[in-house]
């Protein structure tokens, strides 16, 4: 959990180090702790990130009519038509909102083209824009199966403005003799948020969970292991310390070199067996029962071979 400081830090205060960031691919120290720092969830706060990639899954309708070259939207005229129209929200640098119009036209027979817009420059919400388009790219589909063919476009290269190439992914986009429809829209990047939780992955990757939703990677935990973790010796607040005789430490990470998996927001149940423990306290009391009755005995017996002398 993050103290106030918003270090990460166990119920006696030790602090949690590893990569501060878990996308670096910096390569560990494997016998020391240089190079790890304290994992600080803060140091993410309002975080922005451009929008860089995306998916976008659709079907066009292999019934819509085709619209002659003048008319299509990247010629970005007053008369424009289009077959289809979405739109995505991307992100520049600093975490502004980019809102992009995405226009599917029917150019002949199971070809389309495909233009992207940045709708700050839509003239009363449509063409002309005042700008020309951001990017175009012709579709072409396979008769037999609506999908799109090996020759075809299947991407959109957009350079958001003030921000990054967003490269849109439409290889799963088909056509067939139904409607339009949106299957799957989703594009990276992020408004300026804060961290709002952690999530710590089974390889150790920790996840800042921002209050928009968004997923950052923040730090990659580091594990320590030693030849003898039996001879190492304990400290309070349940951690232990080197020794001679535990041999060296070796820094790694988890899933990797048989350093294990970490299970994140889960508390170790206890290792003792009650139902043995408990046979074998009934076993212990009868035993020490049986024993009692012995001693007992053996002290009658004493005391009437005193009688008897006297």
């Amino acid at each position: 959990m993050p103290n106030s400081e918003g270090e990460l830090v166990n119920a006696s205060g030790f602090k949690l180090l590893g990569h501060p960031d878990a996308a670096s691919g910096e390569t560990l120290i494997a016998n020391g702790f240089d190079g790890l720092n304290v994992i600080n969830v803060n140091n993410r706060i309002l975080q922005a990130s451009a929008s860089e990639q995306g998916v976008l899954n659709v079907n066009l309708p292999s019934n819509a009519s085709n619209i002659a070259g003048p008319n299509l939207p990247s010629a970005n005229g007053a008369n424009a038509a289009f077959s289809a129209k979405t739109s995505l929200i991307a992100y520049d640098s600093l975490g502004t909102e980019v809102t992009l119009d995405i226009y599917f036209a029917k150019t002949g027979a199971n070809s389309w083209e495909a233009t992207a817009f940045n709708r700050a420059g839509a003239t009363n919400g449509g063409f002309p824009y005042a700008g020309a388009a951001l990017t175009t790219a012709a579709l072409n589909f396979d008769p037999a199966s609506g999908k799109l063919t090996a020759a075809s476009a299947n991407a959109l290269s957009v350079a958001v403005p003030g921000g990054a190439t967003l490269n849109i992914d439409l290889e799963t986009t088909t056509q067939l003799a139904t409607g339009f429809a949106v299957i799957e829209a989703r594009l990276d990047g992020n408004s300026p948020s804060v961290v709002d939780g952690v999530e710590i992955a089974a390889n150790g990757s920790i996840m800042g969970i921002l209050r928009n939703g968004t997923r950052l990677p923040l730090a990659q935990i580091a594990i320590a292991g030693v030849p003898s973790p039996d001879l190492m010796t304990r400290e309070p607040g349940n951690v232990f310390s080197v020794t001679d005789l535990s041999g060296d430490v070796r820094i790694g990470t988890a899933q990797t070199g048989g350093f294990g998996t970490i299970v994140g927001g889960a508390l170790e149940e206890s290792t003792v067996d009650i139902a043995t423990e408990l046979t074998e306290m009934i076993q212990s009391q009868r035993t020490y029962t049986a024993n009692s009755k012995v001693f007992m005995t053996g002290a009658e017996l004493m005391d009437v071979l005193v009688n008897l002398k006297r």
